[in-house]
């Protein structure tokens, strides 16, 4: 094959995976939203410690400080009510299909440096609350900054292959057997929480490899931080208990006194502390447990 017959055909492939549609047009989703509830699923999932610049007094959900990764730089965007920089022009379905699928209302698919992939089993009735949440959002008219990552990874349509060879369904569902207990710590630190985000591996491609390397920490933070092991061998190892493990959710401190730092003590400080006692005390016993990420 002629040089110009391979160019062709690799056109053609591109075309072909730029014309490629992903995700599903969400139900309709009509349900009532509990502003308080969406806040605190807000809290849980880590919307505002995110989407907000607090380094540069950015006002809230207005966009994030950079995260600096091996393919570029990201910017969290704009997630106020403003309808030409935020989410204000959307509706409940472009945002579940966004939250759940990682898809934007055009269609485009998100970086994975957004969260979604923990987020798809979100019921309804979340979606709606947390909808319902974001709504209040006084709107900031600032756009974020275009990410900044370099040829091939500006290429969204790379994106869609990405997503065909490594996007997983979170392991929410309940486990028989397991108290409600077990199984809502289950919930929240395999989803909202998105634990594994931070404190599994990756491969090349900056994905999770979650069969062999579920929550034994993380050499390549964004930035070039690191996160420790969180499986309940570690843990145990390192003298947590389900009691201080629940403490250290609520307060950043450590069972030796010291205080939790860098990315894990911005996650207490916008997110787990705003929990209640009984889910942080839910999320300590599923970690804690030896059957924790089956």
């Amino acid at each position: 094959m002629g040089l110009g017959a391979v160019a062709i055909s690799g056109a053609a492939v591109i075309g072909a995976l730029v014309a490629w549609p992903i995700g599903r047009a969400p139900d309709d989703i009509d349900l009532t939203g509990d502003v308080r509830r969406g806040a605190y699923l807000a809290r849980a999932g880590g919307c505002i410690a995110c989407h907000t610049n607090f380094e540069k007094g950015g006002a809230p959900l207005a966009g994030g400080a950079p995260l600096k990764t091996d393919f570029g730089t990201f910017f969290p965007p704009n997630l106020t009510t403003d309808p030409v920089h935020g989410i204000g022009g959307w509706n409940v379905q472009d945002f579940a299909k966004a939250v759940r699928q990682g898809v934007s209302p055009t269609g485009q698919p998100y970086y994975p440096t957004f969260t979604y992939p923990f987020y798809a089993n979100l019921t309804d009735q979340d979606i709606a609350d947390l909808w319902a949440a974001f709504q209040t959002v006084p709107p900031v008219s600032e756009p974020a900054p275009a990410h900044d990552t370099p040829f091939p990874f500006n290429q969204r349509w790379g994106l869609k292959l990405w997503r065909a060879a490594f996007l997983d369904r979170p392991r929410t569902d309940p486990v028989y057997g397991n108290d409600e207990q077990w199984n809502r710590g289950r919930l929240l630190v395999e989803g909202a929480a998105h634990c594994a985000a931070c404190h599994t591996g990756r491969n090349f491609a900056g994905a999770r490899v979650s069969d062999t390397q579920h929550f034994q920490g993380n050499n390549r933070l964004p930035g070039g931080g690191k996160s420790p092991a969180i499986d309940f061998e570690t843990l145990r190892g390192r003298d947590w208990t389900v009691e201080n493990l629940a403490y250290a959710l609520k307060t950043g401190i450590t069972p030796s006194g010291d205080a939790l730092g860098g990315t894990m003590g911005e996650v207490v400080l916008q997110g787990t502390r705003f929990l209640t006692d009984e889910d942080r005390k839910a999320m300590a016993v599923y970690l804690m447990d030896e059957h924790t990420g089956g």
